[in-house]
């Protein structure tokens, strides 16, 4: 890679604000790293052509040295409206108007001096769990053969190339967390209202935007932004111990006064009839193992889900879709979300949105987290899918890939409790292995400081070694 592109968003804004770079070199030379490997990976839908101009105002604002995103360039899912840029939702049907405004979580960014270098792809209306459609295929870039997952893919597949050290998306049954977990990146979804959603209906409440990132330090700075915290010396902390100096509101805190957490270990599938291969249980196994040996109390035990979760989180899943889908040109939508949201209007008529499922889903719940303060659980379940036209194939091929593959994510969509998909060791195919660990509301910080914690216990290789041909280095 090049001097600046590989960096993390720590160490690049440091450089930024000491002046021992400019935005403009900052960006271009992640522009160069993307113009190299994009079309290995199919990250980005739009590569802005206004990047660098934006790095120049960026350079010149008497803020620079107090930006916690100084000159870092960064990657947005392209269902987030970005000014003077069309937002296409992965679809032929969508408008090609560009936007008049930022979307709130873009123009945070852009506040603390971000760069948005382009929009990524993603699956029509983020419907499903592999990034391909009429827009392009988002690929793994530690094996282009496979799916980056979805629907944050393509924002997942730009952060594990070293296009961007970070990258917006959002997560409203594992969207975040799930191509995070292929893609070996740490994946945050927030709780209920840590960030500002505003857009449409969010699946029912169950949509949050947050970050992928290589790093917990990297992830923590782009919360922290997103979510509104003050700033106070925020960079500055950052560079230095990765901790933020910031406490969660609200939240349960004797962990971090203590730095040790009571945790539970669990494998068991939220979905009845879904199992977790063993490849996984072993990897999170394995955490459990590494967090029990540095202090925490770790023991199994598994959440109360209802033996109705499949069939719940089916009919918000189809329904939102039918949200979304309402004024767009059926005709022009793949027949896998036609079926998808016509089952979702199907569900409405039967009133399945009529019961508070989150309510219900929380007080079943509620007990659980009063004794613990973190579930650690396997991110995924199976192997992710071969990249290619999933949206050419039928509705039911494609529920069943992704339940078969990605069942512990949607549990916490739906209570509203923060989750996270992490690094953590090698599958036996040689792609990241990955955990995830929920909270308790309000706990996003301490997440990320046990986070912090396995990275420095469990390092990783943040970024895949593409070679010239696209393919992994051995």
């Amino acid at each position: 890679m090049s001097k600046w592109a590989g960096r993390t968003a720590v160490e690049l804004a440091e450089a930024v604000r000491r002046k021992e770079a400019t935005p403009r070199e900052v960006v271009a030379d992640h522009l160069a790293r993307i113009a190299e490997v994009n079309g290995r990976v199919g990250a980005f839908r739009v590569v802005r052509a206004a990047a660098l101009a934006e790095a120049d105002e960026v350079g010149a604002r008497p803020d620079l040295a107090q930006l916690p995103l100084a000159g870092v360039p960064v990657a947005i899912k392209d269902n987030l409206p970005v000014r003077g840029e069309s937002t296409r939702n992965g679809s032929a049907a969508t408008s090609t108007v560009p936007a008049a405004e930022d979307h709130v979580t873009v123009a945070r960014l852009r506040a603390a001096g971000a760069v948005v270098v382009g929009l990524t792809h993603v699956p029509e209306l983020c419907v499903f769990g592999t990034t391909d459609g009429v827009h392009g295929i988002a690929r793994n870039p530690w094996d282009p053969t496979r799916t980056a997952g979805g629907s944050s893919g393509g924002s997942a597949a730009a952060v594990a190339a070293g296009l961007v050290p970070i990258a917006l998306g959002n997560d409203g049954m594992g969207s975040l967390r799930i191509p995070a977990a292929h893609c070996g990146l740490i994946g945050l979804k927030p709780g209920t209202g840590r960030i500002p959603v505003e857009l449409g209906g969010g699946w029912f409440g169950m949509s949050e935007h947050g970050p992928l990132a290589t790093t917990a330090a990297d992830a923590r700075l782009m919360f922290s932004v997103l979510a509104g915290e003050p700033a106070g010396d925020l960079a500055g902390d950052l560079a230095g111990d990765g901790s933020g100096g910031q406490e969660d509101e609200g939240a349960p805190s004797p962990g971090r006064r203590s730095g040790r957490l009571t945790i539970a270990f669990s494998t068991r599938s939220p979905i009845a009839g879904v199992r977790v291969g063993a490849a996984y249980a072993a990897l999170a196994r394995r955490a459990a193992r590494t967090l029990s040996g540095a202090g925490h109390r770790v023991a199994t035990a598994h959440p109360p889900y209802p033996l109705s979760f499949g069939a719940v989180i089916l009919a918000r899943w189809t329904g939102g879709v039918a949200q979304d889908a309402r004024g767009l040109d059926p005709r022009l939508l793949a027949p896998r979300t036609r079926r998808h949201a016509r089952i979702g209007r199907l569900a409405g008529r039967l009133g399945m949105f009529r019961t508070d499922h989150r309510a219900a889903l929380n007080e079943r719940l509620d007990p659980f987290f009063e004794e613990y303060d973190v579930l650690l659980t396997p991110a995924l379940a199976r192997p992710g899918p071969a990249a290619g036209a999933w949206h050419e194939r039928g509705w039911s091929a494609n529920v069943l890939a992704n339940t078969a593959c990605s069942p512990m994510t949607p549990p916490w969509n739906l209570s509203g409790r923060p989750a996270l998909a992490m690094p953590f060791g090698t599958l036996p195919s040689g792609l990241p292995g990955s955990v995830q660990l929920v909270g308790r509301p309000g706990s996003e910080h301490q997440l990320l400081d046990l986070a912090a914690q396995l990275e420095a216990l469990h390092p990783w290789r943040r970024t895949a070694p593409l070679e010239a041909t696209g393919t992994p280095r051995e």
